[in-house]
């Protein structure tokens, strides 16, 4: 695994990537010591992995996976265990707790490790676009999530926002529809208006609508209207 490790401290850095040589599945590309420096690191290093601190001077840890389009697998390594609670009381995310710990570093590697050998064989055939394996951070406010792009079932136009659906959750994101139909992969997420993009994996059943077009129900609730437009398109795509 290709690991950039973030930690505006030195001595932080040396001795995480000291614990790291134990593990052969891991191979330190890099490192930074900010957000700026570490923004940089993952557009040249495209790491599979990133070890990241919360607390930095100037932009926090949050603060870089905000400004990334494509989120690696993440461990956070932070003094402030009640701080990266706090920000992700709804997900389960691994971070360990300095002063790190071989064998819960060991625990996290491992599960990271499997991850990403299962996304790397479910992408081999896959273009540049984004898989339903990936997955993305989202921030609504003090919320963070990581998400992967199989639970969202649905996005949505919110004035000059977009409305992310997963789980329970629906937050905003400044993306807007065209950049995500532009990025995700259309074997899986279909524009079924100029409003709403949806997740194939999540229709519950489909029904004729008016004038030709559809309404498709998905398993979370939400009743979308296919325009005549699209029921065409989608009516290929779904073999009808």
């Amino acid at each position: 695994m290709k690991t950039l490790v973030v930690d505006d401290s030195r001595l932080a850095r040396n001795e995480l990537k000291r614990l790291l040589k134990e593990f052969d599945k891991v191979q330190i590309a890099g490192e930074a010591a900010s957000v700026d420096e570490a923004l940089e690191k993952v557009v040249e290093l495209k790491p599979d992995l990133i070890f990241l601190d919360i607390q930095m001077p100037g932009k926090n840890g949050f603060q870089l996976l905000e400004e990334l389009e494509s989120v690696p697998e993440v461990i956070f390594s932070t003094a402030y265990d009640e701080h990266a609670l706090k920000a992700f009381e709804y997900n389960a995310l691994d971070y360990l707790v300095k002063p790190v710990q071989k064998e819960r570093l060991a625990g996290a590697v491992a599960k990271v490790f499997d991850k990403i050998q299962k996304k790397k064989e479910q992408a081999e055939n896959e273009d540049d676009k984004l898989t339903i394996n990936d997955q993305v951070f989202v921030k609504d406010g003090e919320k963070c999530w990581f998400v992967q792009l199989s639970e969202i079932r649905l996005f949505e136009v919110s004035g000059n926002y977009t409305t992310v659906y997963f789980d329970n959750s629906k937050p905003m994101i400044t993306r807007t529809l065209n950049y995500l139909e532009s990025r995700l992969d259309d074997k899986t997420f279909f524009r079924a208006n100029r409003q709403q993009i949806i997740n194939l994996k999540w229709i519950e059943r489909i029904e004729p609508w008016f004038s030709g077009s559809l309404r498709i129900y998905l398993k979370g609730g939400e009743e979308i209207d296919v325009s005549r437009r699209q029921t065409l398109k989608f009516k290929d795509i779904m073999s009808f």
